[in-house]
């Protein structure tokens, strides 16, 4: 296995034979460190379900009130090229607060000289190359929009540091304070905007807001970590460390956003805004579950790099407990699609249904792929993630482009599922089989979570018929469905809590 290890001598050793990061020194988790994690873990789910609803709110009335299905096409395609940038602007390099032993104020000035450098030259580039960027994905007017939301490349470059601290000390209580500035700071400005009728515009300036309020935020939590600095010799270990990181991350978001791409230059800006609507949508379970979960997964599969049957098993119970939490909120979208996209943003927008539970599935897969991802990166199969990574996006997008083609955006969504389900999960579970994670824990894991939710499918299903479409009828079906699924997990309850029955075979 290629372990990736710190090039600095330190061990964080104390005299007492615990680590500084938690570990003992024969490798297993000290016993604080589970319920660091666990604590962490539920400021992290609070946080992002709050963040997600206020998200989800300003959604809702930006939609109904104030932008139309070409105003988020452009936003859709400003998004994507920012979170193509985002992914790597650092270089991979601020992973290394997280990942790396030692103190980590030792190479931290060099890791943010680094990231400062890369994403300054990588906004220079997009400033310099947005109107072509622009055209060549559909949406020449999203020009304009690019420039100013870039901005946030180079926040973001600067905020990584005192943001990797926060990570690595699981300090999600600050975090959350963190988040909710940026929140009401970038969401008054958007919505400010866009009732003043700046269109697209509105989103990238209450993006850039909102980034700056984090920066400020992260460094008055994580003092003294905005220094810069430079070694050599830390600068090649960090670069050569990062690189296949960001590398694959670039990959891994190419992957989540050429769709947009394909469905922005190939069918316009419009059905572009219904499936960015949609895809939205989907990804309310993955962000308000799975973006909880990453944001302690990484520091925690780092931890138990070092015992294969330690990560084995956090591995599968984390994978459990994202798994079942997200079945029943990706089972009621899909099979209330249509309903749910009238009453929540009008009926305006009913074409971006059609492809909302073909989404809805593969957003339940990018919640398991994007676990798997993490913990690859912390157990060191960069090569892994980049062969995985690389077929998927090689495979997807031919796919696509001749999905969109025929089936317009409802196409683009299958193509999706069946790269993703097909191809992209067998190869995952190899990748994963290498790093000592079998078949069979995966499977049990998951095994009361489906049952679950293909019992909660027949219920609506045969459901809707029977009730009708009013609105209480509607929650009425999704609440009978859910009490299904409820009585269905509640054998893996054990297995989910970590009791000692429960991890019995």
């Amino acid at each position: 296995m290629d372990t990736v290890r710190a090039p600095v001598s330190e061990t964080g050793e104390t005299s007492t034979g615990e680590t500084s990061d938690g570990e003992t020194s024969d490798g297993t988790a000290a016993p604080s460190f589970g319920r660091k994690v666990r604590s962490a873990a539920r400021w992290s789910l609070i946080n992002t379900v709050v963040m997600r609803l206020g998200n989800f709110a300003t959604g809702i009335l930006l939609a109904r009130f104030a932008l139309g299905p070409a105003e988020w096409g452009v936003y859709g395609i400003a998004q994507t090229v920012l979170l193509v940038l985002l992914s790597a602007n650092e270089l991979g390099v601020g992973l290394a607060i997280v990942r790396w032993d030692g103190d980590p104020r030792r190479f931290a000035p060099t890791v943010l000289t680094l990231g400062a450098l890369s994403s300054g030259l990588l906004y220079v580039a997009i400033f310099l190359s947005a109107p072509t960027v622009a055209g060549l994905l559909g949406s020449p007017d999203a020009a304009g929009v690019l420039r100013v939301m870039c901005l946030c490349v180079v926040i973001d470059g600067v905020a990584q540091v005192p943001a990797g601290f926060l990570t690595r000390e699981f300090a999600q209580g600050k975090r959350m304070v963190i988040d909710a500035l940026n929140f009401v700071l970038s969401t008054t400005v958007t919505l400010v905007l866009a009732f003043e009728g700046w269109g697209a515009m509105s989103f990238a300036w209450g993006a850039v807001a909102g980034n700056i309020a984090a920066l400020i935020g992260c460094a008055v939590a994580a003092p003294g970590t905005l220094k810069f600095g430079w070694d050599r010799e830390q600068a090649r270990a960090l670069l050569k460390f990062g690189l296949p990181l960001a590398g694959a991350s670039l990959l891994a978001l190419a992957v989540v956003n050429v769709d947009t791409m394909v469905v922005g230059s190939t069918l316009g800006q419009v059905s572009l805004g219904f499936y960015v609507l949609a895809f939205n949508m989907s990804g309310w379970p993955v962000r308000i579950i799975s973006e909880a979960a990453r944001r302690v997964s990484f520091a925690g599969f780092s931890r138990l790099a070092g015992s294969p049957q330690a990560l084995a098993q956090g591995f599968s119970r984390a994978l459990g407990v994202l798994i079942t939490g997200t079945v029943p909120l990706c089972v009621l979208l899909a099979g209330l699609a249509g309903p749910v996209v009238e009453l929540v943003y009008g009926s305006q927008w009913l074409p971006a249904a059609k492809a909302l539970p073909w989404l809805m599935a593969l957003g339940l897969v990018r919640i398991g792929c994007e676990l798997a991802y993490d913990c690859l990166v912390a157990t060191g199969q960069r090569r892994s993630l980049f062969g995985v990574q690389g077929l998927w996006l090689v495979a997807l997008i031919p796919v696509l482009v001749v999905a969109a083609r025929t089936h317009g955006i409802v196409g683009v969504s299958q193509g999706h599922v069946l790269v993703a389900v097909g191809l992209v999960v067998p190869a995952f579970l190899f990748a994963l089989g290498r790093a000592g994670i079998s078949l069979r824990s995966i499977a049990r894991a998951c095994a009361w979570p489906f049952f679950g939710g293909a019992v909660m499918a027949l219920v609506i299903l045969g459901g809707r018929p029977l009730v009708g479409g009013g609105v209480l009828a509607l929650f009425a079906a999704g609440a009978v469905a859910l009490a299904c699924y409820v009585v269905c997990v509640l054998p893996s309850r054990g297995f989910l809590l970590g009791s000692r029955g429960g991890d019995t075979a």
